[in-house]
This record gives structure tokens, sequence and C-alpha cells, in this order.
């Protein structure tokens, strides 16, 4: 599928793997609509091609809103990819107790949640542009995890939500089939994000030593390479792709 000339949605546009994403589709022509906190986007870099919106993934209102810019920006929207997310860790029994329940469920409303309505509101749109070649209309890319099939120690609620957004996958290509919208997701291992900012080079390290080839962290930008190679293949739907060099993760 075409990229420049269109519109794309991205959430978590601000910075990580949505602010590497963002960035890849703006350079491909197209017109990119990055949703993130006010906070985030404070800090996020102007780039041409990128008009940041402020929006909750998990609030139906602020993603409608956000929906109808992208899609009465004059261009079709076309691609939509979900990068927002977050990924606090807790035993289920730890020294301090067990795990908080509203913690686990506020996991679980941004990973899955969040991608779910983003998802449902923007296929909506997209369902409304005209038709390509094939009937084609657009494509949603998610974001899961690694963690969804290897979870470790203090991982359950991320584990839980990224392995609801593997589950969601096949279905709702299905679903949206006969829409001519394509659904995808892209399964990262350890990548270079802000979230590892604070963590010590000695950790950063001994993190990149368990992958077994290449032997490093993933860049974002690696990221945003396979989400244009998915976009472009009109023939991929309904399918989960890890990108982690090959890395099983062990339990701790």
């Amino acid at each position: 599928m075409q990229i420049n000339g269109t519109a794309a949605l991205v959430t978590g546009g601000a910075s990580g793997l949505g602010g590497a994403t963002a960035k890849a589709l703006a350079a491909k022509g197209a017109r990119v609509f990055a949703l993130d906190l006010a906070s985030s986007i404070e800090k996020a870099e102007q780039i041409d091609g990128i008009t940041y919106v402020e929006a909750d993934v998990t609030d139906v209102e602020q993603v409608e809103a956000a929906v109808a810019t992208a899609a009465g920006s004059g261009v079709p929207l076309r691609t939509v990819v979900n990068c927002a997310g977050i990924g606090p860790s807790a035993r289920i029994l730890s020294k301090k107790g067990r795990h908080d329940l509203a913690l686990y469920a506020k996991v679980i409303q941004i990973n899955l949640v969040g991608t779910f309505n983003v998802l449902t509101i923007a296929s909506e749109a997209i369902a409304k542009t005209e038709p390509l070649e094939d009937d084609a209309r657009g494509v949603i890319i998610n974001t899961a995890s690694i963690a969804a099939f290897d979870g470790q120690i203090g991982q359950v609620a991320y584990s839980s939500s990224k392995g609801g957004v593997v589950g969601m996958t096949l279905p709702a290509a299905r679903d949206l089939a006969s829409h001519g919208i394509r659904v995808l997701t892209i399964a990262p291992g350890i990548v270079d994000t802000p979230m590892l900012a604070t963590v010590s080079d000695d950790f950063r390290a001994s993190l990149a030593s368990g992958v077994p080839f290449p032997k490093r962290l993933a860049r974002p930008d690696e990221y945003a390479q396979l989400a244009l190679s998915l976009i472009d293949h009109d023939y991929l739907n309904g399918e989960v792709v890890r990108m982690d060099g090959s890395l099983r993760m062990a339990p701790r």
C-alpha cells in the first residue's frame, strides 16, 4: 500500500517506537498525526509532516476527535500504528504483599483496551475511504511484545496485556476483511527506548548479551522499518511478527 499522499495515525507518537514510526512515515510522504499525552508532546521533536495531537488512548471521545482530525486532513486515512503502552513490574506475591489490582487493571486498560479503542474507532474511519486495488482501504498495526509468549517474573500484568493484543490480531483481521482493512501485530524484544533510559550501562549490556544475534538491543528505527515493510506488503494480514534477534526470555 502506498504511503505517500495519505494520512497516518500513530499512538505513543511523541517518543520511542511511536516517535520513530511517525518520523519514518513522514519521511515517506504521509501526513502523520502523532497521538500522545501532553507531558510527552511537550518534549517531542518538531518534525515536518508530523502533527502532535493530545489524546489518551483509553478515552473514547479524545480518540474519536483525534481520528476525526486525521480523517479530515484532506488525504485518506490509510495507516494506524498503535505504540502507546506502559510496562510496570510487580510479582503476584512479593515481600510487599500481593499484586495491586488497580495496577493490573491500569496496565490492561492502557495496553489492551487502549489498543482496541483506537483500532475500532480508526477502522470505522478507514472503512469510509475509497477502495484501492483488491478493495484495500488500509492497515492497522498493533504492538505486543515477546513478553506475550515469554513473560518473565514480575511481568504478569504486562504479559497479560500483550497476550491480549496477540489474541485480538487474527479475529480483528477477519472482522475487518470485508472492509479491506488489514490487521497485524509486531512483537518486539528488548528495544532501546526511553523506558530503558534509567538503567545502568552494565544492566543494558547484560540485556544485550542474552540476545543470540545481533547481540545488542533493538533500535526504535528498526521497529519503524518493520512497520513500513508490513504496510507495503499487501498480502500480510492477521499475523504476529516477532522482532527479537531470536531471543527467548528466561524466567528472570
